[in-house]
């Protein structure tokens, strides 16, 4: 698997670093940071859930 994230698109809405704290935070403008681009097996149902989650479709998974 592997998380990428476009700031360019991202909102800020931060339902990414809430669903998923170990893959993803924001910035100090609230927009989205990738911490982990090739989460472990424990983070992955997280990520998976966190990209369905976005509202402006900033958070890509590739598995």
């Amino acid at each position: 698997m592997r998380v990428t994230a476009d700031r360019e698109a991202c909102v800020g809405a931060g339902m990414c670093a809430l669903t998923a704290p170990q893959v993803f935070d924001q910035d100090e403008d609230g927009v989205v940071t990738v911490l982990a681009a090739e989460p472990g097996e424990d983070a992955r149902a997280a990520a998976r859930e966190a990209g369905s989650l976005c509202p402006s479709g900033a958070v890509r998974i590739t598995e």
